[in-house]
């Protein structure tokens, strides 16, 4: 059975290949620095984010109170809300019955259920409204149209 070229070729390519994996491992073995320190391949991270490999400055470390962490959105511990507020709706989806009111004053999108509302009201409207504290944030409640 005779072979043909581009049966050679892919034999060659292939023995190429190999050639040149063993000669990398050659090099990386005659290359390598046997016995090298712990520290010499320890890398830190500064307080910026970027790596180092100088180790960080004990007289500038910082004390952080874990309760000040804030796990989630926002940090609603402490903060009551603004009692009236204005706002513009910017979605609502009479189909499903909620929508979403962006505040005038923090641009802050707020949440709208139908249930909350005293009147009907459609995208682009100008809204007044309180807020209360919901399960994933502030809900509008008692809106009305200006």
């Amino acid at each position: 059975m005779s072979e043909t070229f581009n049966k050679k070729e892919k034999a060659k390519k292939k023995q190429q290949k190999k050639q040149e994996k063993e000669q990398r491992k050659a090099d990386r073995k005659a290359n390598s620095k046997p016995g090298q320190s712990w520290e010499s391949m320890m890398a830190y991270v500064d307080e910026y984010g970027n790596i180092t490999t100088t180790p960080p400055d004990p007289n500038k470390k910082q004390v952080i109170n874990t309760n000040d962490i804030v796990i989630g959105s926002r940090n609603i511990e402490g903060l009551e809300p603004d009692p009236a507020r204005k706002g513009r709706v910017t979605y609502f989806d009479t189909a499903k019955g909620y929508g979403f009111i962006k505040d005038l004053k923090s641009q802050e999108s707020i949440f709208v259920h139908s249930k909350s509302l005293t009147i009907v009201i459609k995208e682009n409207d100008m809204v007044t409204f309180e807020t209360e504290r919901g399960v994933k944030g502030l809900n509008a409640i008692q809106v009305k149209k200006v």
